[in-house]
């Protein structure tokens, strides 16, 4: 875990901001580099994506959203069609808002 959230804010949003390009013309390849992107933040703010025991609260909505969007995630990288554009789009708006919380609420002082 980074001693510094400031520069973990900072590069965050300087790769969300390289991928906004294609996350708006083609939202189903750049899924998975968002999923990915939020993964590692998670992660690196403490978050357990594996123990359903320390899902609690606002952290346990996080994880369940978060989850939620790597499993269209998953489906697009599979070529399954399953997930459809509205599938996707549910996924990155839901990566987003966990982006936004993160930054917002977890960045430290």
């Amino acid at each position: 875990m980074s001693s510094e959230p400031g520069l973990d804010r900072h590069e965050w949003e300087s790769e969300l901001q390289a991928l906004e390009p294609d996350l708006r013309d083609t939202p189903g390849e750049a899924l998975p580099e968002l999923a990915d992107l939020i993964q590692r933040m998670l992660l690196e703010r403490g978050f357990d994506l594996d123990d359903t025991v320390a899902r609690e609260g606002e952290e346990r909505e996080v994880v369940a959203e978060y989850l939620a969007a790597r499993e269209i995630s998953d489906l697009v990288e599979r070529g399954d069609s399953a997930a459809g554009p509205g599938d996707v789009a549910s996924a990155i708006n839901g990566l987003r808002a966990i982006f936004d919380f993160i930054v917002a609420e977890r960045s430290g002082p």
